[in-house]
């Protein structure tokens, strides 16, 4: 007897909630089509379904994404990098406190138990009214320079997956891999594991219109931010594929309902008010927000970063700011808007000589930078703009680079504040080669900022 299953799969939302509604609408309305026709509807998402740049993702610290989430009814989830890296820890902890699925995942262990998070479980095993037994495990990017400075560990999936297959052995029938690892890394998977039968992947953004087969396995993938939804279909006899076929559709072809547009603002304006009620401070003068002039907020930046990483000197890029701060109170929202961004405050601690190498990249790439239009890393501007100096100037003439008024020692060291950004990007090397980097992994850059402000202007 030919046996059906199907697997609905979303990845990369980021909270993009302009797409949402009607995300929501085809998994709910295409599970029940699949189901009349004879098929058992398993429906997977593989994480980064939260992203904090949408203002009600912040003010809840994610729990507005859970909620709906919920109303899908998941079969299973994994997490991504935005989930596991910009949440501090004890928020993570929570995060799926509510969550009505279960969420999957095999490589991320807490620093202070050795043990896998206890909001996740090693697997998920569905049987089909035939008796087939489907296998769900799950698998995140292992970000291990970010991770350990939120006391998580995670672990090589060239590691991992062996230990799993090996563990799981006999257990299962149909195995589906949810990969937030990448797209390079999933095919690495089907070429050396062929016991996965589908491999859900994301991270990457890449779409496989109608799948990719490598080895024995099907891998499939939906883009980013709910421009597609993805849908895999098995015929089986006796346990064994016989037939598969994978598909996905454009959300932007699918019809919108009556009360979409409502939905949609309603998710805005809730998480704006949320963070339009929080008062932080009161400044005396507008902040100015400009890409190639000097400008007070840039000022402001920098100390706000000196004080949350204990340095005397900082560096930051003109194109964090988005947008000004005008005077008088300010307010959550007004510093969201401005500093959107995923970025964590980091030190660095070099030596005299890499900190002059440091100096001499930042000038080399200067021209180039202020006008790169920046992606990813974190970044949710525009342009990367100028680098600003707090405690650190160069003397082109001489090409003596002096800290806190004084000419660098070469063989001494010296801590400077940043950006974690700074160390992932390509035009600054020497960060991550020779400095002694500790990320800030409990507070954004735009926190930061607001708690500077709120201990240097309080509120009256």
């Amino acid at each position: 007897m030919t046996e059906k299953i199907a697997f609905l799969h979303t990845n990369d939302l980021h909270s993009h909630f302009e797409n949402w509604p009607k995300v929501r609408h085809y998994l709910l309305d295409k599970r029940a089509q699949l189901r009349k026709q004879g098929y058992q509807v398993y429906t997977v998402d593989v994480g980064d379904a939260i992203d904090r740049w949408h203002p009600l993702t912040d003010a809840t610290d994610g729990q507005a994404n859970i909620q709906q989430l919920n109303r899908i009814h998941y079969t299973a989830a994994t997490i991504g990098n935005n989930e596991g890296l910009n949440n501090p820890h004890h928020v993570l902890d929570h995060l799926y406190d509510h969550a009505n699925f279960p969420v999957i995942l095999d490589n991320l262990y807490d620093t202070k138990t050795n043990q896998r998070p206890k909001w996740s479980q090693f697997d998920k095993v569905v049987k089909t009214k035939q008796g087939t037994r489907i296998m769900f495990v799950g698998l995140t990017v292992p970000y291990e320079n970010g991770y350990k400075f939120l006391n998580w560990r995670a672990t090589d999936y060239k590691k991992t997956v062996p230990k799993i297959l090996n563990k799981v052995k006999g257990k299962y029938d149909f195995l589906v891999l949810l990969s937030h690892l990448g797209v390079d890394r999933d095919r690495y998977i089907a070429k050396h594991y062929p016991e996965f039968n589908l491999i859900v992947g994301g991270h990457t953004h890449h779409l496989f219109p109608r799948g990719e087969k490598d080895n024995n396995s099907l891998l499939v993938a939906a883009k980013k931010y709910g421009y597609y939804v993805g849908c895999a279909t098995f015929e089986l006899q006796n346990h064994k594929i016989v037939n598969e076929k994978a598909t996905t559709v454009r959300t932007a072809d699918l019809p919108s309902q009556k009360g979409d547009y409502a939905e949609i603002k309603d998710y805005m304006d809730r998480g704006n008010q949320l963070l339009t009620d929080y008062k932080v401070a009161e400044i005396p003068e507008t902040l100015h927000a400009k890409l190639k002039e000097p400008a007070n907020i840039n000022t402001v930046g920098l100390k706000a970063i000196m004080e949350a990483t204990h340095t005397h000197a900082a560096m930051i890029s003109t194109g964090m700011f988005l947008n000004s701060i005008p005077k008088g109170i300010v307010n959550m929202r007004q510093i969201h808007n401005c500093l959107p961004h995923s970025i964590f405050p980091m030190s660095s601690l070099m030596t005299g000589q890499s900190l002059w190498m440091l100096v001499k990249e930042v000038n080399k790439s200067r021209s180039f930078l202020s006008r790169y239009p920046m992606k990813g890393m974190g970044f949710r501007g525009k342009i990367f703009g100028y680098v600003r100096f707090a405690g650190i100037k160069y003397d082109p003439k001489t090409e003596i680079v002096y800290y806190c008024g004084k000419p660098v020692i070469p063989s001494k060291l010296y801590k400077i504040g940043m950006l974690d950004h700074y160390m992932f990007i390509p035009f600054f090397p020497v960060i991550s080669i020779m400095g002694h980097n500790h990320i800030f992994h409990d507070k954004f850059l735009r926190v930061i900022f607001a708690e500077y402000l709120h201990r240097h202007y309080p509120l009256k």
